[in-house]
């Protein structure tokens, strides 16, 4: 699709305006108390939308409304957790980080512990963080790219480069004072948004309305008190398993932490991520209400069977057209169904229409994973050889009833669900930007991909500009045979902010899009958030246990937590939960052994 000049006037300005206002305001940075703590000047109000800014991706925008089409809104429970962790994070860890006047978290580990303990942690969040940069630029580029048209690896590079310019400039200083205009973008374009889908819906459903008719659909079940593991979003998993990611995340992960201690005095980080904690949740809950009123919006108007135009393309032009065409006449009749339920219900409050509606929401899904299905049979000829080998070996079982019978029938249950995570069928991460191109009027769409670009820059700006400070504190400066001046670590930092800005662009252009991508970004947070909260509670609360055995437990701790995502043991929230209290348990149980070796030895 090709953009009006008026959208792209909109977007190289906004996007130009941001990077140039960075550099220009932070030119000039040399002290390392400057660059790197942003000359600890940062006010309250600048730290809360930083510290949000930081979070706020181009993945939260584009998942998350895709998110709330698909499912609906209980994936804001995601974040139940995260006002309890402010809190504690406010008196526990920002008091201690303020009195040791640390440049980064993991100084203090070393000052607890030893020098291997602060570099294994240092190293596990370098890992973590450095695949979540390539992922933050990677995900509006691939979804642009798709949709626009446009050359992925050249959106990767230039997001990359855009970020780079002004963060190897400025510093922290810079990061953070781009991020205010950035969060101004994006709340303007997407209250902008909503305005709009609710100007498109018909004039005769009111908001209310809407909301009832998204809630026949099934799309407004925002509170699941049920103790089910197989489901994701829960309240408990919010509360408990969001509260220790969040804790993880704001507590330790030197991307916040970096955007927190660039603040004036402990009262003024407190405060920051006060106001963060907040905010969130509504802002969050927000974003999905948009993506529930594009539903709505799709009640009334036709909605493609799948989103991505190109997958469409390519399975209309394949042997296996004549197969989706019929399912797309299926969808158009449904539709028409739907439409005419949805209009019967505007006019009569009917608890009979609302079941209907649900059914017929039901079949609709039904068409969805089979058209996802269909396409994945018309791009890979090896899946497709693969479900009709399954397909005849299950047909050839006279015994309905055998064993053998029942576990080729989960083969090809799991094959068919397989299907909906490729990266060319799995479109929810594409609905909004396609109704954004296809809906809303010129200039807002300029703006609304500036809210998109502008998300992907702040999180990133903050993630490289993270690498950068502990490679440069952590790694570099502390192995440093002697010592140098502050000029010296000015520019290494500068250096491994390049240094981390190519690595991320490098890691985006051989990226591969997940089932969903904002759930992607949390997956590898949960993996390594748990064990290094852990160490940094082992480091706050148990004053007997030593280096050695922090140590081996957050190793053992890591190599657990890995198997256990691999093998699908728990949704990973708990990941959170689990690896945090396993590295807890291995270091007071491993201590005692220590110490009677040591005994032993004396």
């Amino acid at each position: 699709m090709q953009l009006n000049w008026i959208d792209w006037t909109v977007l190289i300005i906004t996007l130009l305006t941001i990077v140039g206002y960075g550099t220009w305001k932070t030119r000039g940075r040399n002290s390392a108390q400057d660059y790197i703590k942003g000359g600890n000047s940062t006010k309250w109000w600048t730290v809360g939308l930083s510290v949000m800014a930081t979070q706020a991706s181009a993945i939260t925008f584009l998942s998350t409304t895709g998110q709330a089409f698909s499912d609906g809104m209980g994936f804001v429970q995601f974040y139940f957790g995260l006002p309890i962790a402010m809190v504690v994070i406010c008196m526990v860890f920002i008091p201690l980080y303020h009195k040791l006047k640390v440049y980064t978290a993991y100084e203090f580990l070393e000052s607890r512990f030893d020098l291997k303990t602060r570099t294994l942690t240092a190293i596990l969040f370098l890992i973590q963080r450095g695949l979540a940069a390539g992922i933050t630029i990677f995900a509006p580029a691939i979804i642009l790219s798709v949709v626009l048209g446009w050359n992925l690896t050249y959106l990767n590079i230039a997001i990359g480069i855009l970020v780079i310019i002004y963060t190897v400039s400025g510093g922290t200083k810079a990061v953070t004072v781009t991020q205010k205009q950035q969060m101004f973008v994006i709340f303007a374009g997407m209250l902008a948004a909503l305005f709009i889908t609710l100007d498109l819906i018909p004039d005769d459903v009111s908001f209310t309305k809407a909301l009832d008719i998204a809630g026949s659909n099934g799309r407004m079940e925002i509170l699941d008190f049920s103790f089910d593991l197989e489901n994701r979003y829960t309240v408990w998993s919010g509360l408990i398993g969001g509260t220790f990611l969040a804790l993880a995340y704001f507590g330790t992960d030197q991307s916040q932490v970096q955007r927190y201690l660039s603040a004036k005095s402990v009262k003024e980080m407190q405060m920051g991520l006060i106001f963060n904690g907040l905010l969130k949740v509504p802002m969050q809950f927000f974003i999905l209400l948009v993506g529930i009123m594009v539903f709505v919006f799709y009640q009334f108007n036709p909605a493609p069977l799948n989103f991505i135009n190109s997958s469409t393309e390519s399975v209309l032009a394949s042997q296996y057209s004549e197969e989706y065409q019929s399912l797309q006449s299926k969808q158009n009749k449904l539709f028409t169904e739907k439409q005419a339920v949805s209009n019967a219900l505007v006019k009569s409050d009917n608890d009979d229409l609302r079941q209907e509606l649900y059914v017929l929401d039901s079949i609709e899904k039904t068409h969805r994973k089979e058209a996802k299905f269909i396409i994945k049979k018309a791009i890979d000829t090896a899946y497709a050889n693969q479900y009709n080998k399954l397909s005849s070996e299950l047909s050839s079982i006279t015994d309905k009833t055998s064993e053998l019978f029942k576990e080729k029938e989960n083969e090809l249950n799991t094959l068919y669900d397989d299907a909906g995570k490729d990266n060319k069928t799995n479109d929810r991460d594409y609905m909004f930007i396609t109704f954004i191109l296809k809906y809303l009027p010129k200039g807002l769409i300029g703006l609304l991909l500036a809210v998109i670009l502008s998300a992907a820059m702040s999180s990133t700006a903050s993630e490289i500009n993270a690498l950068a400070t502990i490679t440069s504190i952590d790694l570099y400066g502390r192995n440093l045979k002697e010592e140098k001046g502050e000029k010296h670590m000015v520019n290494a930092t500068k250096v491994f902010t390049l240094v981390w800005g190519i690595i991320a662009i490098i890691i985006a252009c051989f990226a591969n899009l997940a089932e969903n991508l904002i759930q992607l970004v949390n997956i590898i947070g949960s993996i390594f958030y748990g064990n290094v909260l852990g160490i940094f509670l082992l480091a706050f609360f148990f004053k007997n246990i030593k280096s050695n055995a922090v140590f081996t437990a957050a190793i053992l701790t890591q190599i657990i937590v890995i198997i256990g995502w691999w093998y699908d043991w728990m949704p990973y929230l708990w990941l959170n939960l689990f690896g945090c209290i396993l590295v807890m348990l291995l270091a007071n149980s491993i201590q005692p052994l220590n110490k009677t070796k040591e005994t032993q030895h004396v």
